[in-house]
């Protein structure tokens, strides 16, 4: 049964940050509810009104999101019928949108609430140890492979060996996140920023440099989502779930199938087949740029261009502001903010796009929009394609 349709997004919410951290040194379920409170003034609607909630965390890391729906709800006052703590990294939020559309047309809840919220950059917290040597993983943290950096440098590396991608190519994600970062006053990094700055950046694993990576920030964003029917009642206009798509292959990168293949080739081609769309019909793109590399494996793996193909499909500002093939147009976790996982801010930015309020970076009439999260070391991908009316 196709959920497209069912559900419709009628809210959203996020905190201010300052220098990429939270104001006043409030806690992560703090800024979690204000996010939240954000999201249901947004649709007109209040706590009362929310019977499904949807929380996501970095489990096991002091401070980095660590509360489970269990937490968030008595935290916020709630009692819902229906609950979701699905942890597939970065890519959960736009997992539990699909999870949320689902529950809605099945009956067992109406107004679902989706928050994820971490103060990582103010606690300092990033694990950069890696993951414990567990599973798979002891044969790679004991040994000096980072995490999750490792994994995604391997990507690269060997995305280069089979293609003949360059380093150049990579940089041009981050010029163009930055383009658009520069047009936000929310972002946490606007300086101009060129192919030449990213390359002479520290490298922090061969061949990624430092400005390769994303930014470690606090962060808290929601999405509210509910009935077809209810939606019509709303603040805003709805923005409709038009097809979603979910996978994983993987938990650490030494049992990655194909390293330039990411699970957004499954999650990618369920969305499309369920909305009825191409990708030459998307408006707007908003991609989970953990690295420059993410990014290219990302749209390969969509099928914007054919494998080995990402790299010049990105030259010459084609992704920046004005460019062809807008994406990632609040600068991305790159240069906006990135409070561990992301997943939430790429939704957050579409449903912003679709509804014409982004200021000096909208995307003139954007009508159709995809976002593609991805979690762990290119470990799962949720792919969501968002439309309005």
């Amino acid at each position: 049964m196709s959920i497209k349709h069912a559900a419709a997004i009628v809210g959203i919410g996020d905190v201010e940050l300052e220098n990429g951290k939270v104001k006043g040194g409030k806690s992560v379920l703090h800024i979690q509810a204000e996010a939240a409170k954000a999201a249901l003034e947004d649709a007109g609607l209040g706590l009362r009104d929310v019977d499904g909630l949807f929380v996501s965390g970095l489990w096991g890391l002091p401070g980095v999101g660590t509360f489970s729906s269990i937490a968030v709800a008595e935290y916020l006052g709630i009692e819902p019928r229906y609950t979701d703590s699905t942890n597939i990294g970065g890519s959960s939020p736009e997992a539990q949108l699909g999870h949320a559309a689902a529950a809605i047309q099945a009956g067992l809840c109406e107004v679902a609430l989706i928050v994820y919220g971490s103060t990582q950059r103010s606690e300092r917290s990033r694990n950069l140890g890696g993951r414990p040597p567990s599973l798979t993983a002891q044969y790679e943290t004991p040994f000096g492979l980072p995490s999750p950096v490792g994994g995604y440098a391997m990507a690269a590396r060997r995305h280069m060996h089979q293609y003949g991608t360059k380093s150049e190519q990579l940089a041009e994600v981050a010029v163009s996140a930055r383009k658009w970062a520069m047009l936000n006053p929310q972002a946490t990094m606007r300086d101009p920023l060129t192919v030449a700055d990213v390359l002479g950046s520290p490298l922090i694993c061969d061949p990624l440099h430092l400005l390769d990576c994303c930014l470690v920030t606090d962060g808290a964003g929601a999405v509210v989502v509910t009935s077809a029917k209810r939606a019509r009642d709303c603040r805003k206009p709805p923005v409709w779930l038009l097809g979603q798509g979910e996978s994983h292959s993987h938990l650490s990168v030494m049992g990655m199938p194909d390293l330039t293949v990411t699970p957004a080739a499954k999650s990618g081609r369920t969305a499309f087949e369920m909305a009825g769309l191409l990708p030459k019909d998307i408006d707007v793109a908003e991609i989970y740029d953990s690295f420059t590399i993410t990014v290219l494996l990302t749209l390969e793996s969509l099928g914007f261009c054919k494998p080995g193909e990402a790299g010049d499909f990105v030259a010459g500002g084609r992704t920046a502001p004005g460019g062809a093939f807008p994406m990632n147009t609040n600068g991305g976790g790159l240069s906006y903010a990135h409070p561990g996982m992301y997943g939430v801010f790429l939704l957050i930015e579409a449903v912003r796009q679709l509804r014409g309020e982004c200021g000096d970076r909208q995307v003139a009439d954007a009508k159709i929009a995809l976002v593609n999260g991805t979690g762990g070391t290119l470990s799962s991908a949720s792919t969501c394609i968002l439309g309005r009316d």
